[in-house]
């Protein structure tokens, strides 16, 4: 069994949906290609703590730090923590605020917006772009490779994927000569920083440092994006949950609120799955993986697992935590949790304080076809 990208009914079937009847029947799916998919929370956090079995190495091109295992990857994964540390992150709520604030400000009341493409798109490349230090210029550029990015994944088609992800790094590396060409001038930002650190005794080389940086924003601008469609959808349709936020927002309870949030994502999980590849034969809820297979964990399906969850759909923060598994588990647990969620808490929180009420729009949303989650159009109404 496998997942259908393309489905004859009018509206995309809900990967959730689909996922949850896989788990049921199937919970270590194989495609007959070799490719297996995990489904339950206990496989998937399993394989993603067991790097000696199931590396990380499983695309065709070396991404930093993600297809490194062991010793290696612990040793990038040194020069990107330092950059995502408890302080750094707080330093950049100020200018996550702003960036929000203006971005709710300039929108209209009392007409259909686009929650994703009018907040949550020009959210994550504005912020994001703030952090690492590139010009406003790029914005645009960078809002094209969003939608183009997009495309390509959904079509299915390698080679159209991998010219979007050239572009790319050719757009990440022209921030980078410009450095290198301005020297001891070039500016004190992250992206300046970045490329002066060393590993193994050695700086960083250009490819290394472009592909850091395509780690930090290639997959997080579409990511925060379809994170913040999920969370204003729920809150739009749950006035009751809006209220709660709202006294939450004016009272400050930042812990409260980033608790809420990763709970919403735990229902909705837009951060799908991750790959890795068998290193030996291994037994996975009773069947035999064998040596060099790829292995899909899919996140959002362990999300939802009754198994640990009870109803998935059922809203509880404090007790769901432990098992909470947007940000993966193991030695690739993401790095930039703590930055999601205050850029996520900043956003939802501005939008809040700046609105009297957010209201669902007379037109439905839309899912996100698989194997994509979450959604694709989410109009709401600001009043």
């Amino acid at each position: 069994m496998t997942i259908d990208s393309h489905t004859e009914a009018t509206e995309p079937v809900d990967l959730r949906a689909q996922l949850d009847a896989r788990r049921a029947t199937c919970p270590v799916d194989h495609d007959g290609l070799g490719t297996w998919t995990l489904l339950r929370h206990a496989d998937v956090v399993a394989a993603a703590t067991d790097p000696e079995t199931f590396s990380s190495a499983a695309g065709s091109h070396r991404a930093i730090p993600n297809s490194l295992d062991g010793a290696e990857h612990a040793a990038y994964r040194a020069v990107v923590d330092r950059y995502l540390t408890d302080e750094a992150v707080a330093a950049q709520e100020e200018q996550c605020r702003a960036h929000a604030a203006a971005i709710v400000d300039a929108l209209p009341r009392g007409r259909t917006i686009s929650a994703i493409t009018e907040i949550g798109t020009p959210f994550a490349v504005r912020t994001q772009a703030t952090w690492l230090g590139w010009p406003a210029e790029l914005e645009d550029a960078l809002v094209a490779w969003m939608a183009d990015n997009h495309a390509a994944t959904r079509s299915g088609d390698r080679a159209r994927t991998a010219a979007v992800a050239a572009r790319f790094d050719d757009l990440v590396g022209s921030q980078v000569r410009a450095r290198r060409e301005a020297g001891a001038d070039a500016p004190d930002d992250v992206t300046t920083r970045l490329m002066r650190e060393t590993v193994y005794g050695r700086p960083l080389t250009d490819a290394e440092v472009v592909s850091i940086l395509r780690n930090w924003t290639a997959g997080d601008l579409g990511s925060l994006a379809a994170s913040l469609g999920i969370v204003i959808h729920r809150l739009a349709n749950n006035p009751d949950r809006q209220d709660v936020t709202r006294e939450r927002v004016a009272r400050g309870e930042h812990a409260a609120i980033e608790a809420a949030i990763e709970e919403v994502l735990r229902i909705d999980d837009p951060f799908v799955a991750n790959r890795r590849r068998t290193t030996r034969a291994v037994q996975v809820g009773g069947r035999t993986i064998p040596a060099g297979e790829r292995v899909v964990l899919s996140w959002t399906s362990a999300n939802r697992d009754p198994e640990v969850f009870g109803d998935p759909d059922a809203f509880r923060p404090e007790e769901n935590a432990a098992a909470n598994l947007v940000f993966g588990a193991g030695p690739h647990v993401c790095p930039g949790r703590a930055l999601t969620l205050m850029e996520l808490r900043v956003a939802v929180g501005e939008l809040l304080a700046r609105t009297e009420r957010l209201l669902p729009a007379d037109e439905p949303s839309v899912r996100e076809a698989p194997p994509a989650g979450g959604w694709a159009q989410v109009p709401v109404v600001l009043a």
